[in-house]
């Protein structure tokens, strides 16, 4: 069984994670892509991170309408800073026998050997690093490189960081995230200020 961990704020989850979800499903021929929420990530020092409950649902909404994907709690309910380790522990030990493919930005591959217990990581999944214009594969480790499948997919300019300003602005966000998730946020008043 192949099964891919999609990991990341998901602060709001966007159409963009929802077409590289899909693409990466073919692309790697997987059996189910699990979308996980961290409670806290430990690269990312947002001060506008909605609650981790809040996150869950609203990327529980996103992914509703796709059978290939899911999305697991298992951050959220360990609770404190999200290392990657640990949950690949954890899956591993629910999908003994699956091949584990671990999605990150390319530029998370210039950093990767500071992630904690890497070589663990890289030891029990095959890392999967989505391209971004200008990455140059010379700044990443050759140990991490060596295990890691890059992949080329189209350029889609959305992110989270961008929704949240317009919607701080008072811009529409129709569009960029899924109807369900854009209704719970308007109906919730989600990302209005930075309060959380």
């Amino acid at each position: 069984m192949n099964i891919g961990i999609y990991g990341g704020s998901f602060n709001p989850p966007h159409i963009a994670h929802l077409i590289f979800g899909e693409m990466l499903y073919e692309e790697l021929r997987l059996d189910k892509l699990i979308f996980i929420p961290s409670a806290t990530p430990p690269h990312k020092q947002d001060t506008n991170l909605l609650d981790a409950q809040k996150r869950l649902r609203l990327t529980q909404l996103a992914i509703a309408d796709n059978e290939r994907f899911e999305v697991s709690d298992i951050e959220i309910q360990r609770g404190g800073t999200s290392y990657t380790i640990d949950t690949v522990n954890a899956l591993d030990k629910v999908h003994k026998n699956a091949t584990l493919y671990l999605v990150v930005g390319a530029d998370n591959l210039v950093i990767f050997h500071q992630w904690k217990d890497y070589k663990a990581i890289l030891e029990r999944c095959i890392l999967v690093a989505v391209n971004r214009p200008g990455f140059d594969t010379e700044k990443v480790q050759k140990d991490v490189l060596a295990k890691t499948k890059i992949v080329d997919l189209p350029l889609l300019d959305i992110s989270s960081t961008g929704i949240r300003q317009r919607i701080q602005e008072g811009k529409s966000i129709r569009y960029l995230i899924p109807e369900s998730v854009y209704r719970a946020i308007e109906s919730e008043g989600l990302y209005k200020t930075i309060d959380r």
